[in-house]
Parts: C-alpha cells; sequence; structure tokens
C-alpha cells in the first residue's frame, strides 16, 4: 500500500522547509508566504495528492477550524444567502460551516446546539435568536463566542449583524405615503423576535412623523414569518379597518399572504390594495404583481457575521466549543453592531389610491 504523502514530502518536493509548506497551505496564514513560493507549494501538494491532516492540525492549535451555524428555518428563502454568506467567508479562513435547523423548535435548538458543541467547534453564528434566550445566556456565560446574525437578543450582549431594520421600514412607509396613501396597515413579525419589534416601531414612528392618525395607521401581529399568518392579519386587517388602502408587510413571506387574502376578498393589488414586502427574497420579483420590497443583503450579512466571529477567534476568545478555555466575566458587555444599508426596490406592487379611497 502507498505510503500517504506528508508535509514534509510536499515541502522537499517543493524545496522548501516543513514550515513553509504547512503555512502555504493554511488559508489563514498562506498570506505569509510569497506568492511564487505559495504556488510551487500547492502544485507540489497537488503532483503528491497531498491533503492537510485537519485532525492533527486541530491537536496542535486546539481548534476544530469549524463553526456552528443554527438556522431558524431553511425553507424561508431569506436563510440560504446567509448561509451561503457564511460559508464563502469562512472557507476562505480554512474553516467549514456545520449547519443546523431548529424549525424555530427551542427543544430542536437545544439538541442542535449541545450537538455541535460535542463536535468541537470553535463558536457560532446564530440566526435563530429571540429576546429572551436563556440558552445563549448561558452558553455566553461559559465563555462560548457567538455572534448573532438578523436577529438579537435584548441585552444586546452578542456582537450582532444585521440589516438597517428601522431605515428599511422608514423607506417603506415614506414610498407609501408619498403615493398618497393615508391609511396604512402593518402587517408586523412575531414580538418575540427583534426583527418584528424593530420594525413595528419604526412603522409607528415614521407612520407619525408623515402626520397619519393612529386609527389609521394599525399595526396587527402576525405568530409567525409565514405566508398563512399574513393571510390571516390582512383578513383581520380589512375587517377591523375596511378604509385600508395599504399594507408594510413584516418581511415577504407575509407579504404574499396578504396577496392571498386581497384575491380570496376580490381585491386587486395595486389598483385597491399596495403592497410593500420587507428582504427580497429570491423570487419576490416572480410575485404576481411584482412585490415592491425593502432589500437586504443576505450574502453580506452572512459574510460580516463570519468575518466577525473570525475576529473574536483570532483574538483568542473561546476555543474548543467554549469547554471552558476561554472562560470571562460574563457581565462584561461584548457587543459589536453591524448594520448594513437596505434600500427599496419599487414593482408592481404599489400605486395611487384609487380615487375615492381613504385619504
Amino acid at each position: 500500500m502507498n505510503k500517504r504523502p506528508t508535509i514534509s514530502d510536499v515541502a522537499a518536493l517543493a524545496g522548501v522547509h516543513k514550515a513553509t509548506a504547512s503555512r502555504a497551505l493554511n488559508p489563514a496564514t498562506q498570506g505569509l508566504v510569497n506568492s511564487v513560493t505559495a504556488r510551487r507549494v500547492r502544485q507540489a501538494a497537488e503532483r503528491l495528492g497531498f491533503t492537510p491532516n485537519s485532525a492533527a492540525r486541530s491537536l496542535r492549535t486546539n481548534r476544530s477550524s469549524t463553526v456552528g451555524v443554527l438556522i431558524p428555518d431553511l425553507t424561508n428563502p431569506l436563510f440560504p444567502p446567509v448561509v451561503r454568506g457564511i460559508e464563502e467567508a469562512l472557507s476562505a479562513r480554512g474553516y467549514t460551516a456545520l449547519l443546523a435547523n431548529t424549525d424555530n423548535d427551542e427543544a430542536k435548538e437545544r439538541d442542535r446546539f449541545e450537538a455541535l458543541r460535542g463536535r468541537q467547534v470553535d463558536g457560532f453564528i446564530v440566526a435563530t435568536a429571540r429576546r429572551e434566550h436563556t440558552l445563549l445566556d448561558r452558553a455566553r456565560s461559559a465563555g462560548v463566542p457567538i455572534v448573532l446574525v438578523n436577529r438579537r437578543t435584548d441585552g444586546s450582549l452578542f456582537p450582532w449583524v444585521a440589516g438597517d431594520d428601522a431605515a428599511g421600514t422608514a423607506l417603506a412607509v415614506g414610498h407609501l405615503t408619498g403615493l398618497g396613501h393615508r391609511a396604512l396597515g402593518c402587517l408586523s413579525g412575531p414580538q418575540s423576535m427583534s426583527t418584528g419589534v424593530i420594525r413595528a416601531r419604526a412603522f409607528r414612528a415614521a407612520a407619525e412623523a408623515a402626520g397619519l392618525a393612529p386609527e389609521a395607521t394599525p399595526v396587527v401581529v402576525c405568530d409567525a414569518y409565514a405566508v398563512a399568518a399574513g393571510e390571516r392579519a390582512t383578513h383581520e386587517v380589512l375587517d377591523r379597518w375596511p378604509g385600508t388602502t395599504a399594507i408594510c408587510a413584516g418581511n415577504d413571506l407575509i407579504a404574499l399572504g396578504a396577496l392571498h387574502a386581497a384575491r380570496a376578498r376580490g381585491l386587486r393589488c395595486p389598483e385597491d390594495l399596495s403592497l410593500v414586502g420587507f428582504n427580497d427574497i429570491q423570487f419576490a420579483d416572480e410575485f404576481r404583481p411584482p412585490l415592491t420590497t425593502v432589500h437586504v443583503p443576505h450574502l453580506e450579512l452572512g459574510a460580516e457575521a463570519a468575518r466577525l466571529l473570525l475576529e473574536r477567534l483570532d483574538a483568542g476568545e473561546g476555543g474548543r466549543g467554549g469547554d471552558g478555555a476561554g472562560e470571562r466575566d460574563p457581565s462584561a458587555p461584548v457587543a459589536k453592531t453591524v448594520l448594513l444599508p437596505v434600500h427599496l426596490v419599487v414593482r408592481a406592487s404599489t400605486a395611487p389610491p384609487r380615487p375615492g379611497a381613504a385619504a
């Protein structure tokens, strides 16, 4: 049986020191090696069929070069681009993302989290945060490096990367009032999540700034970021506030539910009811009509969250899934907030209110 090639074999073929060959083949350190030398080492590794022994590297560095990623619902089109951004940023540094879907279930989330810790991940990127989140609070106290993406906890103790929800909501309200709408409904996301609270609060603030009456700008809370929840909430708005001419939806899936409800009532969009979503998910431009929505750069969100976690790991925080090696004072806040800019994409689901509609 042929002997598996070693880093020493690669170094000998490339004519460099073993340490130089190791640095050249490690994405985290390859920038320290002259580009010509690094290319020669890679060619030697390819010629020999050499692949780095990640287990051996893990033993030397006390790092697994893996990161746990918790996603609440992979069927939600928002999250695949976030995951892709995470993977691209991590792989550039030689890290691998281990993905776990929680289905918004606390027990499943706890099981997945502990399973990933058992695999000795170096840290976590978490998209499942609720405003009150005991699991994450305990993990932070144990020294587990964690970065939140899209949602955050109330305590603001974790680094957090998100789109600018408040600015995006203000853009949506400004667009509708600019078209002449004065009776706007808001279909808010769940208030157990920061996105639901921030967007609902921003809607109220923007409506007040535009001089709209509170009774003409109701907020109805959806129990989930889902099509069915949006459909139910739209029926409630139109039953209780029949003069409503436009709706700001908490996300694009809620907006799709609003479209279903409008059609069921014989209403045309945008002739009878204008609609703005949030996120600009894939295929939002293929809704009927194509959806006006707030574009959030989800790929960049994931990449920035990964970079922020790598920053923490480079600074020596945590290690080995937070088994105690990186414990620190849990009362000391470590919170860096990164809000990425958003913009409004205007499509065919919004138009001025029809003559004679509520003003």
